[in-house]
């Protein structure tokens, strides 16, 4: 599922909902079903319990998401023992080093004790990713998992989530503000405007005729090949006021 929109639409705060991470000033109502269970009923010691091993999140740069002062290879592990706590260290060490070969991280055994400053934007976005995939959830939000990369950097990271979505046999709720990453990733899109879904189908179907004039909006505001370059992108109009 593909959730899109423009920045402050609501996109993120509803992945955090989903997550249990929003402050505790915050008030959440209805209800997010994930394996029979309501997530939004659940205390914080049972959602920690489903936080990471059936529900994770790969966030949008990996620098924040990752301790600047500890080895890659023991932050992964941490997330295992947190829900493996009777695994063995090197059983602990085997589980993290599978994954990151599952996401493609070059010499990961060489490079298991290296730090996060040490690798490039692209390889901090495949430990991120691991570091959710690393205990097999049945859900991963990826929450602009490309925002920070290059264009290069970034199909080869779309190509990757596509590949682990099959592998794994994932769910997986992919935000973005660009209709045209999603296009490439999502079966099903969710157009999201203030804080509301408006528009709701089949990926191919809401791209080739959307039927919401904010969506319409969105994909006129996309450059194309044949764009005039002599001429301003299209925007997007700010909503009415009532």
């Amino acid at each position: 599922m593909g959730l899109v929109g423009e920045s402050g639409s609501g996109k993120s705060a509803t992945s955090l909902a989903l997550m249990g991470l929003l402050p505790a000033t915050a008030s959440t109502e209805g209800a997010v079903r994930l394996g029979g269970a309501n997530l939004l009923a659940l205390d914080e010691a049972a959602m920690r319990r489903q936080r990471g091993s059936e529900i994770a999140m790969i966030f949008q740069e990996p620098m924040t998401a990752l301790n600047p002062v500890m080895p890659i290879g023991r932050q992964i592990a941490e997330a295992v023992e947190a829900h493996h706590p009777k695994l063995k260290r090197s059983e602990v060490k085997e589980r993290v080093l599978r994954v990151l070969h599952d996401v493609a991280l070059p010499d990961p055994e060489r490079r298991y004790n290296d730090y996060p400053h040490q690798f490039s934007g692209g390889q901090r976005q495949r430990i991120v990713i691991a570091m959710a995939l690393v205990n097999r959830p049945k859900l991963v939000i990826a929450d602009e998992p490309t925002t920070a990369l290059d264009v290069t950097v970034q199909a080869q990271v779309l190509t990757l989530l596509r590949r682990l979505r099959a592998e794994y046999g994932l769910a997986m709720i992919f935000i973005s503000h660009d209709l045209a990453v999603v296009g490439q990733v999502a079966d099903r899109i969710a157009v999201m405007q203030r804080g509301h879904i408006v528009e709701m189908g089949e990926a191919a179907q809401v791209l080739r005729a959307p039927q919401h004039a904010y969506t319409q909006q969105l994909l006129a505001a996309l450059p194309t090949m044949t764009t005039d370059r002599t001429r301003p992108l299209a925007s997007v109009a700010p909503p009415a006021v009532s």
